[in-house]
């Protein structure tokens, strides 16, 4: 079969061979596909321009959203603070005709407002906080206490031991002062004196029976029995004795040392249950003034202890925050026109329209190599219905120091408003 199919097949290359190319290259060529015809000239490209106009057209859709969006928020907040500039820059004429009007400014420098006196109140005895508050609030920052009002309690079981074994001690010491300075009772001394004269009669009665056995030693009584008559007198004669020193000394009654030294005794005692009743006492901490709590420190639970040194030791920060201070650094060439005394209108950055009088409290005695300057403080006195609402310590606040002027009536109305901060220098 092989060789018909041969036979079959031969004949057919050799009648197309003339049609064909012999080359290698040419045969390549023939087995290409045939490429089909073009359609036309935009036929193929019209689906990724149509994609591209779609996300071109959500692009701007998104964009005008956006836009409109932020020129709200933008006009908005123009508005906001052109308002609060205009408020600002409303009350900073007021307040710069209100210092031209009261005196001549000399210095103007920004400073800080703290508090005048800051406590921090620390517990004087170390234990775990029981109780913050005094039962009807709790302690928090920003509220208001009087002073020896309650801030917090301590756990108080072994100061309430020691406190009740020093009381007992201090009890029986005492007691025994009390016998030895009033000496003895009418009924001891009667007693004693009993008891004297019963060794008195007994001692009387060895001394006949001494006798009678020495008229008749040698006969009826044995030399034994008579040196034991005689043994038994001599020592009740001591006995006798002996209880009448004591009863003499009844009568005069106890030796002063011993009175002091038992005094001595009640001292100590009383020592003791004082330094105990001071622990105990001071379980409850207490307010030092009145003021504001400015910082919580500690929570229920918390060991505090003064003398730790990485632990809880203190409980809040408190101040008066109706005795305020501003603190400014004057630089040395300024310092010569500031002086003790001096008027001066203070205004917080906060609150631009609200103006506070001032004098100058104090120059520090030391100066500020760094910024060679001199810490200056100017004294506050913030009204007691304002007490914390706008004044708050650490904010800034702008100081201007008046000219000094020997004349009163130049300015008056600045010293109407500045009295009772400080005396006049």
């Amino acid at each position: 079969m092989v060789n018909e199919r041969s036979s079959v097949e031969v004949p057919a290359v050799a009648k197309d061979a003339p049609a064909q190319a012999n080359s290698l290259s040419d045969r390549v060529r023939s087995l290409r596909l045939q490429e089909k015809p073009a359609r036309g000239k935009s036929g193929g490209g019209w689906l990724p321009w149509t994609l591209c106009l779609l996300l071109a057209g959500t692009t701007g859709a998104l964009a005008y959203i956006t836009y409109g969006t932020l020129r709200t928020d933008s006009k908005a907040s123009a508005s906001a603070s052109t308002s609060t500039d205009s408020y600002k820059s409303d009350a900073a004429p007021r307040f710069e005709a209100e210092v031209a009007s009261s005196g001549e400014v000399v210095v103007e420098r920004k400073g800080y407002i703290i508090p005048a006196h800051q406590i921090l109140v620390s517990p004087k005895v170390s234990g775990m906080i029981i109780q913050l508050g005094n039962g009807q609030r709790e302690l928090e920052e920003g509220m208001r206490v009087q002073k020896d009002e309650v801030l917090a309690v301590l756990e108080m079981t072994d100061y309430q031991a020691d406190h009740d074994h020093a009381r007992a001690n201090f009890n029986s010491a005492w007691q025994k002062f009390i016998e030895l300075y009033t000496g003895n009772r009418e009924q001891e001394i009667k007693q004693a004196k009993a008891e004297l004269e019963e060794m008195e009669a007994n001692r009387k009665q060895l001394y006949l029976d001494w006798q009678r056995n020495s008229r008749l030693r040698g006969g009826a009584v044995a030399d034994r029995d008579l040196e034991l008559a005689e043994s038994q007198y001599k020592a009740m004669e001591r006995r006798v004795e002996r209880m009448r020193q004591a009863y003499g000394l009844m009568l005069e009654g106890a030796r002063i040392e011993r009175v002091q030294g038992a005094w001595a005794d009640v001292e100590q005692a009383e020592a003791d249950l004082a330094k105990a009743k001071w622990r105990l006492d001071n379980c409850t901490i207490r307010a030092p003034v009145s003021g504001t709590i400015l910082t919580k420190k500690a929570e229920i639970g918390n060991l505090v202890n003064p003398i730790a040194f990485n632990g809880s030791f203190s409980l809040c920060e408190m101040a008066e925050l109706s005795d305020m201070e501003v603190d400014i650094s004057i630089e040395e060439r300024d310092v010569s026109q500031i002086f003790q005394g001096q008027l001066c209108k203070v205004r917080a950055e906060a609150f631009p329209e609200r103006v506070y009088e001032g004098r100058v409290s104090r120059l520090m005695p030391t100066a500020d190599r760094a910024k060679s300057a001199i810490p200056v403080r100017v004294k506050l006195k913030v009204p007691k219905d304002e007490e914390g609402v706008y004044l708050k310590p650490e904010m800034g606040a702008v100081v201007f120091f008046l000219k000094k002027n020997d004349k009163p009536a130049a300015n008056k109305g600045l010293s109407e408003k500045g009295a009772g901060l400080l005396p006049a220098p």
